[in-house]
């Protein structure tokens, strides 16, 4: 069996190929392309499957990749990115978002690409690839983000690490005889919820009233906390790092929803939608989101009772 990093370069090789040449009357298919390297390279002209799927993935979902390139980087045009780079992005986003994570799990898809990025890429690549793909990876939810494996755990001392708090706000209003719940969905297909982190001068639920007023206009009070986690994650200017997050209800005035358009731009959030709570649970949510919002459901039809 070949090895999966060999069979990651050969396809970077491949689309690095077809990209620069994709233009030309005479352009050679991205299958011929790939079996000659894999000739050149691993000895073999019999396509895996592993690098088939990544192949296949970066062709179907080409648009919508680039389309995420850009909301990670606004400041990087998809065609100004050198070409290493924005096939390192194309590979790992297709192993990020679309892969099965028990085959390549989420830090394995960002691990892999900067690891390409070291090899094949300019002297800013590696950072240039690590912050994208930590910004995409936070749009995400951080999907298992809390299996540090245990002897990693007793690498990392803890107690003394840099603690980042954040506050998430499940937001809901009474419309006439019922209350529902406004959603943010994302770039990636999921509805979540709006959060804020502690910055200089102000605190994580300070961020949190202050953010969703630039976002969608709407002024909310923060009651009952309805979930919260703490985690150990890898920030890649700092190292690790220890995050505490807490989900609180908020509580605002029903009225029409505006996403604003810098919103849209730069934070991956397309549309805000108010539903009803038996529609919530209903919608695709992130598996860490399902119990705090079946919290604050649980919670709203107290309140209405």
């Amino acid at each position: 069996m070949l090895d999966r990093h060999l069979l990651r370069s050969i396809a970077l090789q491949s689309l690095f190929e077809w990209d620069i040449r994709k233009d030309e009357k005479e352009k050679e298919d991205i299958q011929d392309i790939l079996r000659k390297n894999l000739k050149d390279f691993a000895q073999t002209e019999n396509i895996p499957p592993f690098i088939e799927k990544i192949i296949s993935c970066v062709f179907e979902k080409l648009q919508d990749v680039d389309n995420i390139i850009q909301q990670a980087a606004p400041q990087w045009p998809i065609d100004k990115i050198p070409v290493v780079d924005r096939n390192i992005l194309r590979i790992g986003i297709c192993e990020l978002l679309f892969s099965d994570r028990g085959e390549v799990p989420p830090k394995v898809a960002i691990n892999e690409a900067i690891e390409l990025a070291k090899a094949f890429g300019g002297e800013n690549s590696s950072k240039f690839i690590s912050g994208v793909m930590g910004t995409i990876y936070k749009e995400l939810g951080e999907p298992q983000k809390h299996e540090t494996s245990e002897s990693r755990k007793k690498q990392i001392d803890t107690e003394n690490l840099p603690s980042h708090y954040l506050a998430g706000v499940m937001i809901y209003a009474k419309n006439e005889d019922h209350y529902e719940v406004m959603m943010a969905h994302n770039i990636f297909g999921y509805w979540t919820l709006l959060k804020g982190k502690d910055e200089e001068g102000m605190t994580a639920k300070e961020n949190i009233i202050t953010k969703t007023k630039r976002k969608t206009g709407l002024d909310i009070k923060l009651q009952d906390k309805i979930g919260g986690n703490e985690y150990i994650a890898f920030h890649t200017e700092n190292g690790h790092i220890k995050k505490k997050l807490d989900y609180y209800l908020a509580e605002t005035e029903y009225q029409e929803l505006h996403l604003e358009e810098d919103s849209k731009e730069k934070k991956g959030i397309d549309e805000i939608k108010w539903f009803k709570l038996d529609e919530v649970e209903k919608l695709e949510l992130y598996d860490d989101m399902k119990e705090v919002i079946k919290e604050g459901i649980k919670v709203l039809k107290v309140k209405k009772d």
